[in-house]
């Protein structure tokens, strides 16, 4: 049975220069969650991971060549959970990052992540009204498609997560969709690395067929 598998990663940092060549390697889409605000002329940092891991933004003129091939989708213009915002502040930061990345990249820019899995029915109805067709939450469900709501989307699991091949093989034995998503700077050292591609391989193995995420929602259409 083919298995659909779809996935997305947040933030657009530095280690998605080599998340995205692994990627290409085995023919692997991906979507990737962009906040273009926080984009500058340059490279920078403003915290570490785990306390640990200085986490740094691709500078602006990077974007176009690293995520080449890649699907961009919204991730808010400044990472502000809007259901933490006004309405007018989270309208305006929903537009405004969607509206800067189809200028930068030059193609529409179709899906929508919650800044912090924030979320709320308002949230929803806003994330729709700029134009997106689907919205990501940061939480797991079973079956994750056709979701309830496009604009409450949400995944599998986390790529890392230890039960991320029993959760894709449970998916491989009923049919469907397999959904995870991630944040490249929680690769942490080269174990992370080989590990994650040896799921790769494991489900290139398995015969899956990777999807762009609005491909999925346009199908449906």
């Amino acid at each position: 049975m083919s298995i659909r598998v779809v996935q997305c990663w947040d933030d657009g940092v530095v280690d998605d220069i080599r998340l995205t060549e692994l990627l290409r390697k085995h023919g692997a889409k991906a979507s990737f969650n962009l906040n273009f605000g926080h984009h500058t002329a340059m490279r920078r940092t403003g915290w570490k991971y785990e306390g640990v891991k200085e986490v740094w933004c691709l500078a602006r003129s990077e974007l176009i060549s690293v995520y080449e091939g890649f699907t961009i989708a919204n991730h808010g213009y400044r990472h502000v959970p809007p259901a933490r915002s006004t309405l007018e502040e989270a309208r305006e930061d929903i537009r405004k990052g969607r509206d800067s990345l189809e200028q930068h990249f030059g193609c529409p820019v179709l899906g929508y992540a919650y800044p912090g899995g924030s979320f709320d029915e308002a949230t929803m109805a806003l994330v729709r009204e700029a134009g997106h067709i689907y919205g990501r939450v940061g939480r797991w469900v079973d079956q994750v498609f056709p979701p309830k709501d496009p604009m409450s989307f949400f995944p599998s699991c986390d790529f890392k997560d230890d039960d991320f091949l029993t959760k894709f093989e449970s998916v491989q034995q009923r049919g469907g969709v397999f959904y995870f998503m991630g944040h490249s700077y929680q690769f942490m050292n080269e174990a992370d690395w080989e590990e994650f591609e040896r799921r790769l391989e494991y489900l290139n193995a398995a015969g899956v067929e990777w999807v762009e995420l609005p491909d999925l929602f346009a199908s449906r259409a």
